[in-house]
């Protein structure tokens, strides 16, 4: 199990003592499980999440965005239990835009459940629109085949970061998408978290990915599942595809691997 020494920075996410199981307690799938992370000023977190399939990655951003309880265990955002505290978004692999909607009007959604304005939301939509590369498309209904997968991708990333630029979780949100779309929208997330400094929880198979993205990676072992190892990604905070012909970065992708097959075995 791994611990998570006190660095005196207030937590902005925390599961204390998690455990899941779908049997009366009969089998455990994920069993005491610690997870935190800091909320770091003027800075944010890119935070990946590495496994194998079904170890329990994609539960725990569920639990974060108050779509599953534990059933043991408390799930804490920013100091408050996860049914108290606002609402944490979250972009899937599947696409998840209202397809009878247009994009603006996707984008714009969380305000108008606040209560926003529609003239007040649009232009607060329009600039995120415009940030993910989206514009001129504000008008198009958000389904296949009037946008591509990437450009769907981005009408979720927008939407969440207008409904809490704060934190924002990933579930294998580039899976589905060619490679050059993927390394386009990398490149996106990398200029957002920038820019927004936002905490972000990204889960992925891809080890390159993890790297090249994040600041820190913890991965995960199979069930019953709990987070085994940290590895502090030591790149400098912006980054672009250079830095993947990097020995540093080409020495940490290597130690993921190795670190992957060692937590496999377990």
């Amino acid at each position: 199990m791994l611990k998570f020494p006190d660095s005196g920075l207030d937590n902005i996410i925390e599961l204390r003592d998690i455990s899941q199981s779908y049997d009366g307690g009969k089998n455990w799938i994920i069993k005491d499980l610690k997870f935190l992370v800091e909320d770091k000023p003027d800075q944010g977190q890119f935070v990946v999440i590495l496994g194998m399939s079904g170890c329990g990655k994609s539960t725990l951003l569920r639990y974060i965005a108050g779509l599953q309880e534990p059933t043991k265990g408390q799930v804490i955002i920013k100091g408050k239990p996860v049914s108290e505290a606002e609402r944490v978004s979250m972009v899937f692999q599947q696409y998840s835009s209202l397809p009878w909607m247009t994009v603006l009007d996707n984008v714009g959604l969380a305000l108008r459940y606040k209560g926003v304005k529609k003239k007040e939301r649009d232009a607060q939509a329009m600039e995120l629109i415009q940030l993910v590369g989206l514009e001129g498309h504000e008008k198009k209904f958000a389904q296949y085949p009037s946008l591509s997968g990437g450009q769907l991708q981005r009408v979720a990333i927008a939407r969440s970061l207008l409904a809490n630029p704060e934190i924002l979780l990933m579930d294998e949100p580039f899976g589905a998408l060619d490679i050059r779309t993927r390394l386009q929208v990398q490149d996106l997330l990398a200029n957002i978290w920038n820019k927004f400094q936002s905490t972000i929880i990204f889960v992925t198979h891809d080890i390159s990915e993890a790297v090249y993205l994040g600041d820190d990676i913890y991965i995960m072992k199979s069930a019953p599942s709990n987070i085994v190892r940290h590895i502090k990604v030591d790149l400098p905070t912006e980054r672009d595809r250079l830095i993947k012909r990097d020995p540093k970065y080409i020495g940490l992708v290597h130690q993921v691997e190795d670190q992957m097959i060692e937590v496999s075995e377990l």
